[in-house]
């Protein structure tokens, strides 16, 4: 896997987002799968760039949560070991557009 690196920075956080099927009542659905690919080092305190992110559908807040516009925590800050998926659905009209702000190495 290229993707694949060592040593810490935000670069070593990969963000994917696929459509899933919609909820019963028509609302689009989507997957997230945040990922650390550095081998060498866990990170933690992940920030992403969210804008006003919510969801039609319950996100564990442990997991992800919006603290304030544009301002989303991963794993409740908690490192991320190296290789570790985090991964949670939401539902909304459209996706959010997600990238890394901030993490501590």
């Amino acid at each position: 896997m290229e993707r694949i690196t060592r040593g810490c920075s935000k670069e070593n956080i990969y963000i994917s987002q696929g459509q899933m099927s919609p909820l019963p009542n028509g609302i689009p659905t989507y997957t997230v799968l945040i990922q650390n690919i550095c081998m060498s080092d866990s990170i933690s305190d992940i920030h992403l760039t969210c804008g006003w992110f919510s969801s039609a559908r319950l996100i564990n807040p442990n997991v992800f949560k919006r603290i304030s516009y544009d301002d989303c925590l991963v794993n409740n800050g908690n490192p991320i070991s190296p290789g570790q998926t985090i991964a949670f659905q939401y539902a909304n009209t459209y996706p959010y557009p997600l990238s890394v702000s901030y993490v501590s190495c």
